[in-house]
């Protein structure tokens, strides 16, 4: 599965917030596509804004890519397309980027800003955000020793107890690791 990565989108889908002026934009180009495109993404808040980017450009397959392995076959991903078309996304706002929680793991709060597509053209007071507190964690390749970052969906259900080896393999058990957080 190959990702349409577009290429003529200007400022970064996950630059614009509809609540600040961004003195210096970055482009898609400099932003995001690279993330797109190698699936691959530094820390957890550049994960969490090129998988918002992600959604605004209709990607499905990247939001799939970008969630723990564990969960990837668990995941609709003709929903995760439907609901990214039919939304009419705003706007991003990181509130607060935890690096750093245990061994593993990062969280990023955020606020991803919409419009109802009926009121897509009168913007006066018809934004909504959903506000989210998102855990992401980091995966080594025993292979070849690289390291992903990944979302946690705490929507997918899985049937997994918590004395069982952690979903994002990482060894420990998963109440003591990833279970923490979903």
């Amino acid at each position: 599965m190959s990702l349409l990565i577009p290429s003529t989108t200007k400022t970064c889908p996950c630059q614009i917030n509809p609540l600040t002026e961004t003195d210096s934009p970055l482009s898609y180009q400099d932003c995001c596509q690279p993330y797109h495109e190698s699936l691959v993404a530094p820390d957890a808040e550049r994960l969490m804004r090129s998988r918002y980017s992600a959604f605004v450009l209709v990607l499905p397959e990247y939001i799939v890519k970008t969630t723990v392995p564990a969960q990837q076959a668990l995941l609709d991903i003709d929903a995760i397309e439907s609901w990214a078309k039919e939304t009419d996304w705003a706007g991003l706002e990181i509130v607060k980027h935890i690096p750093k929680l245990g061994k593993r793991h990062a969280q990023v709060e955020f606020k991803a800003y919409f419009n109802a597509k009926d009121n897509a053209n009168d913007l006066g007071g018809k934004i909504q955000a959903h506000h989210e507190l998102s855990t992401f964690v980091i995966v080594k390749d025993k292979t070849n020793n690289d390291a992903r970052w990944y979302f946690l969906d705490p929507t997918v259900a899985m049937t997994v107890t918590q004395k069982q080896p952690c979903i994002c393999g990482s060894g420990e058990k998963f109440k003591r690791c990833c279970g923490m957080y979903l």
